[in-house]
Protein backbone atom coordinates (compact mmCIF):
# COMPACT_ATOMS: atom_id res chain seq x y z
CA UNK A 1 0.00 0.00 0.00
CA UNK A 2 1.47 3.30 -1.03
CA UNK A 3 -0.07 6.65 -0.33
CA UNK A 4 1.37 9.02 -2.93
CA UNK A 5 -0.84 11.65 -4.51
CA UNK A 6 0.00 14.37 -7.02
CA UNK A 7 -0.26 17.93 -5.73
CA UNK A 8 -0.83 21.10 -7.70
CA UNK A 9 1.18 24.10 -6.53
CA UNK A 10 0.03 27.58 -7.49
CA UNK A 11 2.27 30.54 -6.75
CA UNK A 12 0.91 33.95 -5.79
CA UNK A 13 2.15 37.01 -3.91
CA UNK A 14 1.59 35.28 -0.54
CA UNK A 15 3.46 32.06 -1.37
CA UNK A 16 2.18 28.74 -2.65
CA UNK A 17 -1.28 27.18 -2.54
CA UNK A 18 -1.34 23.35 -2.64
CA UNK A 19 -4.32 21.26 -3.70
CA UNK A 20 -4.89 17.62 -4.59
CA UNK A 21 -7.27 16.69 -7.41
CA UNK A 22 -7.82 13.24 -5.87
CA UNK A 23 -8.28 14.52 -2.29
CA UNK A 24 -10.02 17.89 -2.68
CA UNK A 25 -10.37 18.43 1.07
CA UNK A 26 -6.56 18.48 1.43
CA UNK A 27 -5.81 22.15 0.81
CA UNK A 28 -2.90 24.02 2.34
CA UNK A 29 -0.30 26.68 1.66
CA UNK A 30 3.18 27.85 2.55
CA UNK A 31 5.32 30.94 2.23
CA UNK A 32 7.72 29.05 -0.05
CA UNK A 33 7.62 25.81 -2.00
CA UNK A 34 9.39 23.75 0.67
CA UNK A 35 7.03 24.91 3.42
CA UNK A 36 4.01 24.36 1.18
CA UNK A 37 5.06 20.79 0.36
CA UNK A 38 5.76 19.97 4.01
CA UNK A 39 2.33 21.31 4.90
CA UNK A 40 0.83 19.35 1.99
CA UNK A 41 2.12 16.09 3.42
CA UNK A 42 0.45 16.82 6.75
CA UNK A 43 -2.81 17.98 5.14
CA UNK A 44 -2.93 14.90 2.93
CA UNK A 45 -2.54 12.50 5.86
CA UNK A 46 -5.12 14.34 7.94
CA UNK A 47 -7.62 14.37 5.06
CA UNK A 48 -7.18 10.64 4.38
CA UNK A 49 -7.54 9.74 8.07
CA UNK A 50 -10.62 11.99 8.18
CA UNK A 51 -12.14 10.06 5.29
CA UNK A 52 -11.60 6.78 7.11
CA UNK A 53 -13.11 8.17 10.30
CA UNK A 54 -16.19 9.35 8.36
CA UNK A 55 -16.56 6.01 6.63
CA UNK A 56 -15.87 7.54 3.23
CA UNK A 57 -13.98 5.46 0.65
CA UNK A 58 -10.26 5.93 0.21
CA UNK A 59 -9.48 7.70 -3.06
CA UNK A 60 -7.27 6.12 -5.67
CA UNK A 61 -4.50 8.32 -7.04
CA UNK A 62 -5.61 9.09 -10.60
CA UNK A 63 -4.32 12.62 -11.21
CA UNK A 64 -1.98 12.72 -14.21
CA UNK A 65 0.22 15.68 -13.32
CA UNK A 66 1.65 17.41 -10.30
CA UNK A 67 4.28 17.04 -7.63
CA UNK A 68 4.22 13.65 -5.86
CA UNK A 69 3.49 13.93 -2.14
CA UNK A 70 3.62 10.85 0.08
CA UNK A 71 1.82 10.55 3.38
CA UNK A 72 3.98 10.43 6.50
CA UNK A 73 5.05 7.01 7.77
CA UNK A 74 2.56 7.24 10.64
CA UNK A 75 -0.36 8.01 8.31
CA UNK A 76 0.59 5.23 5.90
CA UNK A 77 0.87 2.67 8.71
CA UNK A 78 -2.33 3.80 10.43
CA UNK A 79 -4.35 3.64 7.20
CA UNK A 80 -2.83 0.28 6.28
CA UNK A 81 -3.64 -1.14 9.73
CA UNK A 82 -7.26 -0.06 9.49
CA UNK A 83 -7.55 -1.47 5.95
CA UNK A 84 -5.96 -4.78 7.01
CA UNK A 85 -8.29 -5.02 10.01
CA UNK A 86 -11.35 -4.42 7.81
CA UNK A 87 -10.06 -6.97 5.29
CA UNK A 88 -9.49 -9.56 8.04
CA UNK A 89 -13.14 -9.49 9.10
CA UNK A 90 -12.34 -9.94 12.79
CA UNK A 91 -13.63 -8.08 15.82
CA UNK A 92 -11.69 -5.58 17.88
CA UNK A 93 -11.74 -8.12 20.71
CA UNK A 94 -10.08 -10.69 18.44
CA UNK A 95 -7.45 -8.17 17.38
CA UNK A 96 -6.76 -7.37 21.03
CA UNK A 97 -6.31 -11.08 21.78
CA UNK A 98 -3.92 -11.48 18.84
CA UNK A 99 -1.90 -8.53 20.12
CA UNK A 100 -2.08 -9.55 23.77
CA UNK A 101 -3.63 -6.19 24.63
CA UNK A 102 -6.87 -4.88 26.12
CA UNK A 103 -9.77 -4.18 23.75
CA UNK A 104 -9.52 -0.48 24.57
CA UNK A 105 -5.99 -0.49 23.11
CA UNK A 106 -7.24 -2.23 19.95
CA UNK A 107 -9.92 0.47 19.60
CA UNK A 108 -7.27 3.19 19.89
CA UNK A 109 -5.07 1.45 17.31
CA UNK A 110 -8.01 1.47 14.89
CA UNK A 111 -9.02 5.07 15.57
CA UNK A 112 -7.61 7.06 12.63
CA UNK A 113 -7.27 10.20 14.75
CA UNK A 114 -5.55 8.57 17.74
CA UNK A 115 -1.75 8.68 17.75
CA UNK A 116 -0.24 5.20 17.98
CA UNK A 117 3.42 4.21 18.18
CA UNK A 118 4.83 3.08 14.84
CA UNK A 119 6.06 -0.12 16.50
CA UNK A 120 2.51 -0.91 17.67
CA UNK A 121 1.11 -0.33 14.18
CA UNK A 122 3.75 -2.59 12.68
CA UNK A 123 2.90 -5.28 15.26
CA UNK A 124 -0.81 -4.97 14.44
CA UNK A 125 -0.10 -5.28 10.72
CA UNK A 126 1.98 -8.40 11.37
CA UNK A 127 -0.78 -10.16 13.33
CA UNK A 128 -3.16 -9.17 10.52
CA UNK A 129 -0.94 -10.99 8.01
CA UNK A 130 0.84 -8.00 6.52
CA UNK A 131 4.50 -7.05 6.38
CA UNK A 132 5.98 -3.57 6.40
CA UNK A 133 8.79 -2.37 4.14
CA UNK A 134 10.09 1.20 4.09
CA UNK A 135 11.50 2.82 0.97
CA UNK A 136 13.89 5.70 1.26
CA UNK A 137 14.39 7.86 -1.82
CA UNK A 138 16.22 11.05 -2.68
CA UNK A 139 14.32 14.28 -3.14
CA UNK A 140 15.55 17.01 -5.44
CA UNK A 141 16.07 20.67 -4.74
CA UNK A 142 13.78 21.94 -7.48
CA UNK A 143 10.50 20.76 -8.97
CA UNK A 144 12.10 19.31 -12.07
CA UNK A 145 14.23 16.92 -10.02
CA UNK A 146 11.33 15.98 -7.74
CA UNK A 147 9.07 14.83 -10.55
CA UNK A 148 8.44 11.15 -10.13
CA UNK A 149 9.68 11.09 -6.55
CA UNK A 150 7.56 11.41 -3.47
CA UNK A 151 8.09 14.25 -1.05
Amino acid sequence: MTQVFLATLVSDEDGFLVTFEDVPEAITCGKDEAEALASAREALGLALRGRVRSGDPMPSPIARSGVPVATAVFDTLKLATIAAFNEAGISKTELALLLGKQETEARRILDPMHWTKVQTLEEALTVLGKSVAVEISDIGRDRSTRTGRAV
